[in-house]
């Protein structure tokens, strides 16, 4: 018996990165996943997204740990289409207990010099997008009569200034006091609500060339090993980056019994970095 067993958890940008890390890691404890992405091209974003077989290999890994996997595409900018995923996966499991607010992206520029539409793609997916996801699947839980837990990916953003990420920093900004009111609206139905904050994580989204070159404009054309060697200034502890799984252990601790009175936090997962 894991930490999870019986209950079911939601997940959005599941398809690869930190949310497929997450889906499986709650999956070995024991839970079901509701997981969605979207495989929509956002004009925006300097590198390729999520794509079908990357949904289906979260399926995949999902089913061999013998848990169930209810999987759709669908965009957090999409109220319909999550309203949708969150009901299919209710109907197949019955309840839900978890909601992981996790779809994100990146596209750095300079401020005064990025376009409306980045500005307003990053705000719509990174933090609409999150309000869009738990209005679609909280109420479930509130439902249930059973508390739960949410977890939204924030980010060390939030809390340490950098340059070419003004848009980026105040949608995970924004997250953390989303967050908050959420705390204090969901108490009384013992649902409990919190952000992480990771430092740089060796995901698609910071693996490629806009993000090396975020990290080292010095270089015309920076390598992953340039990126590292300007990653590793950011961070206290000798690393680049985070592992995905170093933020699922700390997803897991929140939404489990373990953290049952732990709400309204921000939990830093920044080996350092905002020191």
């Amino acid at each position: 018996m894991g930490k999870l067993a019986g209950k079911v958890a939601f997940i959005t940008g599941a398809a690869r990165g930190q949310g497929r890390s997450h889906a499986v890691r709650l999956a070995r404890e024991g839970a079901d996943i509701i997981a969605i992405d979207t495989t929509a091209k956002v004009e925006t974003v300097p590198y390729a997204l999520s794509s079908a077989e990357d949904l289906s290999e979260t399926v995949r890994l999902v089913e061999a740990l013998d848990r169930r996997i209810v999987a759709r595409d669908a965009d957090v900018r999409d109220s319909v289409a999550l309203a949708k995923a969150v009901n299919d996966g209710i109907a197949a499991f019955g309840r839900l207990d978890i909601v992981l607010a996790n779809a994100g992206i990146s596209s750095p520029a300079p401020t005064l010099e990025m376009s409306d539409e980045t500005w307003q793609d990053m705000i719509d997916i990174n933090l609409t997008g999150v309000w869009k996801t738990l209005k679609a699947s909280v109420p479930h839980i509130i439902d249930g009569g059973r508390g739960g837990a949410v977890v939204i990916t924030s980010s060390i953003a939030a809390i340490h200034a950098n340059q070419n990420i003004a848009h980026y920093s105040a949608a995970k900004a924004g997250l953390v006091m989303l967050m908050k009111v959420m705390a204090k609206e969901l108490a009384p139905h013992s649902i409990r609500v919190n952000t992480v904050h990771p430092t740089t994580v060796a995901t698609k989204m910071v693996l490629n060339d806009a993000a090396y070159r975020l990290f080292r404009p010095d270089i015309e054309n920076p390598s992953r090993a340039d990126f590292e060697a300007a990653a590793r200034t950011l961070n206290r502890m000798p690393v680049a980056a985070l592992e995905p799984s170093d933020v699922s252990n700390a997803v897991l601790y929140l939404v489990s019994d373990d953290a049952r009175y732990v709400t309204g936090t921000m939990q830093v997962i920044d080996a350092g970095g905002a020191l």
